[in-house]
């Protein structure tokens, strides 16, 4: 793994089934940027534990999560692929993050924001989450945190934090990571035309079998005009799909659509003949590496290893300025 680069860090949440909003929204630029920057791709399962309370879904969840990166082409001799708590210095870092912290501070946190306009009772995980999310990033000294734009407060809270650390204990301990936003990176549209999630169940997930797809595909609501009628594609719910997998025949689709002679079913079988020929070789590298879970284990075993003495360094370092770290040599 080349240094002398810019650290890259982001965290994946092992809590289910991913799918194509997941892979085009995030995933896919994992791939891209791998050669780019030294990255650290955390799987966070400290986080998920604010939601996911049972151990063994937790733990097939931390697996799978990891199994679905490698099997869209991470590549771990490019990248740190590793799991949060393999990291156990980040929530110590937390605990003293959280000490020069203020909670009227979190409560503008767009979670805690929603939850209380929608009279939700919180967990403390919940509410403390972007100071954990704090740490994770500048415990590894990223420089850049790939988030979508509406995920640019992560980013600034992690910012707020590493400079009141370095004001209030007079050190230049942490790096302040700026956003990196992709501008050609899409919300991907489900299939009942509101952004795909796993929460209004409108997903086609990333290792679908081919009987999944076209059910996904059929299940897409279209309105009754007839083939010959004249279409317009940006109202259109498949094909807005189409604009992710057509590839070069996307013009001859949209051509079609406004001209006539296009009908929906006719549109259905090649966005479904698309997708499985995109998700197929995937779901087969998938199959291929679970059979060799020691594999898996080994590439997160290494990454957290490199992670950790990361974080080791940085928590000397941490202790030593805030006087945690008793000891007059």
């Amino acid at each position: 793994m080349k240094k002398g680069k810019k650290i890259l860090l982001s965290g994946i949440k092992p809590t289910g089934i991913v799918h194509i909003g997941n892979y085009f929204g995030a995933m896919k630029q994992f791939v891209d940027l791998q050669d780019e920057y030294e990255s650290y791709i955390c799987v966070v399962n400290y986080h998920a534990m604010t939601t996911v309370q049972d151990a063994e879904i937790l733990r097939r969840q931390t697996i799978d999560v990891a199994l679905d990166h490698l099997a869209i082409g991470l590549d771990p001799k490019k990248v740190n692929l590793f799991v949060q708590s393999d990291v156990p210095e980040v929530a110590e870092l937390a605990w003293i993050f959280n000490c020069i912290t203020t909670m009227p501070y979190l409560m503008r946190a767009h979670a805690y924001k929603d939850a209380l306009a929608k009279n939700k009772e919180l967990n403390v995980g919940v509410f403390d989450y972007p100071i954990l999310m704090a740490a994770d990033i500048l415990m590894q000294d990223a420089d850049v945190v790939p988030v979508g734009a509406d995920q640019k407060q992560h980013v600034e809270y992690a910012r707020d934090t590493a400079e009141k650390f370095n004001r209030v204990f007079k050190k230049e301990i942490f790096k302040l990571p700026e956003p990196l936003i992709q501008s050609n990176v899409a919300m991907v549209v489900g299939t009942d035309g509101r952004k795909m999630s796993k929460s209004y169940g409108n997903v086609i997930s990333l290792f679908s079998s081919d009987e999944e797809i076209k059910k996904a595909v059929m299940s897409i609501p279209t309105d009754s005009k007839a083939i010959e009628e004249s279409k317009d594609p940006e109202e259109c719910k498949v094909f807005a799909l189409h604009k992710l997998f057509a590839g070069e025949n996307l013009t001859e689709i949209e051509k079609k659509y406004k001209e006539g002679g296009m009908g929906y079913k006719e549109s259905k079988d090649i966005l479904i003949e698309n997708v499985i020929s995109f998700i197929k070789p995937l779901r087969e590298k998938r199959e291929e590496l679970a059979k060799d879970p020691d594999y898996v284990l080994n590439v997160l075993k290494e990454g957290g290893n490199n992670a950790r003495a990361r974080a080791k360094e940085k928590m000397n370092a941490v202790r030593a300025c805030t006087g945690i770290n008793y000891k007059i040599n």
